[in-house]
């Protein structure tokens, strides 16, 4: 293949200083992620397009270069690029090698990798062959993770998710800074509170894609529908041969009763399309990390899988841009905030009904540990039905203590030997 394809690529061959126009801003919360550029196991990054995974590896290249690697020992590849297309990762290495760094160890990054066939079989051959390159992979398609790939690459690899800002994130990129231990004593002052309920608003609405934050008001929805349609058709109708107009319908169905337990029936009712086909196109969607589902804890697996699945989104300004909206929902909005929450710090979560509904249910190892509610104010209206649906959880689960996240409201309940503690959702995603 012909090495001016790959230039574009990696200016840093031509001007290392280009570098600095790449790299963003850093996420502290990535930190291990871009240190793993230190070790030979595979580094594999995961997660939705347009997350910041191919900055992350731009932060790992600057890393290296102010180390005094070699700029010529580092080698980016975006697969995207349909120039690339017809050229096989022998010829893209053998070409880079030969012209560039025949000896030297290389630093070698593969963005979108699952768009060549065979990856995962070509580099753990390099790996095995202890050949002088480290490699960091990465692909919007959880295709990465799938068993048999990451069987082919056990022991070889440290994988990391990556997903849209969390809310301090977002406050750093909208250039706020808070001392956690005011936060943590409720030292706030009011002007502070006001501006953190501010931009608490914008999240709930634009939600945390990067260059979303930092883009100009009048475009950030326009951007936000652009990044749907990317991801619905290159990762999703492009790569599984897909019906466009039933992907598109069926994910407009999804992201518009998002929260909520999507019954196979409903579906089909409102769409006009088979079991198998919803089963097959939503395994697409959770593929691409754009929807996820949420499970009705049980002990039996089986009784587990008589009640239906709660959706949730990636993203709320994604949802929000591209949804049929009714009202502005913002009790769902708050929850899908929450559940990512959840989702980012890994932990194990259900939600639980038997007469009523609870949002969320913490599992550790055997034991469910914590139960969560979810409202965005706490009123006469709803006091009842929120209520019983976190009680019942915390009387199964021999909880004594519960939560209710809300907009902004903060008190304390007693009820029987039971407490729970109502905290505004800022707080919790803070802490």
């Amino acid at each position: 293949m012909e090495l001016e394809k790959l230039n574009e690529w990696n200016p840093w061959w031509e001007n290392k200083e280009l570098i600095n126009e790449l790299i963003g801003i850093t996420r502290d919360e990535y930190n291990l992620l871009v240190n793993s550029i230190e070790i030979r196991e595979i580094t594999i990054i995961t997660g939705v397009r347009r997350s910041g995974k191919s900055t992350l590896m731009y932060q790992m290249i600057k890393k290296l270069l102010e180390k005094g690697i070699s700029s010529k020992q580092i080698l980016f590849v975006n697969f995207d690029d349909k120039k690339l297309s017809p050229d096989s990762l022998d010829d893209i290495y053998e070409s880079y090698r030969i012209n560039l760094n025949p000896e030297k160890k290389a630093y070698i990054f593969f963005d979108e990798v699952h768009k060549k066939n065979d990856w995962e079989s070509w580099i753990r051959k390099k790996y095995d062959l202890k050949t002088k390159d480290k490699f960091v992979i990465s692909g919007s398609c959880s295709y990465l993770l799938k068993k048999e790939y990451s069987v082919l690459l056990t022991g070889r690899n440290l994988t990391f998710e990556v997903f849209p800002l969390d809310f301090k994130e977002f406050l750093l990129f909208n250039n706020i800074k808070l001392e956690k231990e005011n936060i943590e004593k409720g030292i706030l002052l009011e002007k502070s509170k006001i501006v953190i309920l501010n931009k608490l608003n914008a999240y709930l609405e634009l939600g945390g894609f990067p260059e979303i934050v930092l883009k100009e008001e009048q475009f950030k929805m326009q951007v936000l529908k652009q990044y749907f349609d990317d991801i619905l058709y290159k990762d999703i109708v492009d790569r599984y041969n897909l019906n466009s107009q039933k992907t598109s319908d069926l994910a407009l169905f999804l992201i518009t009763n998002f929260t909520s337990p999507i019954s196979l029936r409903n579906v089909r009712n409102s769409l006009g399309v088979s079991y198998d086909l919803i089963k097959d196109y939503l395994s697409y969607f959770k593929e691409a990390f754009i929807f996820f589902t949420l499970e009705h804890f049980s002990y039996s697996l089986k009784e587990q899988k008589t009640l239906a699945s709660k959706i949730y989104c990636i993203d709320n300004g994604l949802r929000n841009a591209v949804s049929f909206k009714f009202s502005k929902d913002e009790g769902r909005l708050v929850e899908n905030l929450v559940f990512l929450e959840l989702k980012r710090k890994g932990k194990d979560f259900y939600y639980h009904k038997e007469n009523s509904e609870c949002d969320f249910v913490i599992k550790n190892n055997l034991k469910i540990v914590e139960a969560i509610q979810v409202c965005f104010n706490f009123n006469e209206k709803n006091e009842k039905r929120e209520l019983d649906g976190l009680l019942e959880a915390m009387k199964k689960f021999n909880l004594n203590e519960g939560i209710i996240l809300t907009y902004d409201q903060e008190k304390e309940l007693k009820i029987e030997d039971k407490t729970i503690t109502i905290k505004p959702v800022w707080k919790w995603l803070l802490d």
